[in-house]
């Protein structure tokens, strides 16, 4: 509670910069932290904040965040209709801007178990089967990006797999 009290100071206070136009000033390490933590954690006023600021991105520029995305890498954006493009730009924007500040590893489970919230909370819009199907994909994603998030691997690694997997193929027909 104290945490959610703290972030949402936070958030008002870098509002009222932004709408009164104060000066713009060098953003330091822990203010850029303290912003990535608020935009990071498990919970909805967290969500509705970063939401906020992927929206309005040039009330940031200070903070150079790297809003970049690839949405869910190499998995379908909307399995089977779903759309998880949101929560997988999130996912995205704490991955690549807590390795820009090294500290990636520290804040990785916390990352992933918002991503978890987030693809929760667009299972909560369906009923029945959809929402059964919905959880289960979700359940998925979120233990691959917790097995294998923090792998790096290249295209040219991906290449040769699907290279060897099509010669396997070739040789069992």
């Amino acid at each position: 509670m104290v945490r959610r009290c703290l972030a949402t100071l936070f958030f008002a206070a870098i509002s009222l910069t932004t709408v009164y136009g104060l000066p713009a000033h060098a953003v330091t390490l822990e203010q850029k932290l303290a912003a990535l933590s608020g935009f990071s954690q498990p919970t909805t006023p967290s969500a509705v904040a970063w939401r906020s600021a992927w929206e309005n991105q040039a009330a940031w520029a200070d903070y150079a965040f790297d809003w970049s995305t690839d949405l869910c890498s190499s998995s379908p954006d909307q399995p089977l209709g779903f759309d998880f493009r949101m929560p997988c730009r999130r996912h995205d924007f704490g991955y690549r801007n807590y390795k820009s500040v090294s500290q990636f590893p520290a804040n990785k489970p916390r990352i992933d178990d918002a991503f978890y919230y987030d693809l929760r909370q667009v299972c909560a819009g369906y009923s029945g089967v959809s929402k059964t199907t919905c959880d289960g994909l979700a359940w998925t994603y979120y233990q691959a990006v917790k097995q294998f998030g923090s792998l790096v691997v290249t295209d040219e690694q991906i290449a040769e797999v699907e290279r060897t997997a099509e010669l396997s193929a070739a040789s069992d027909a």
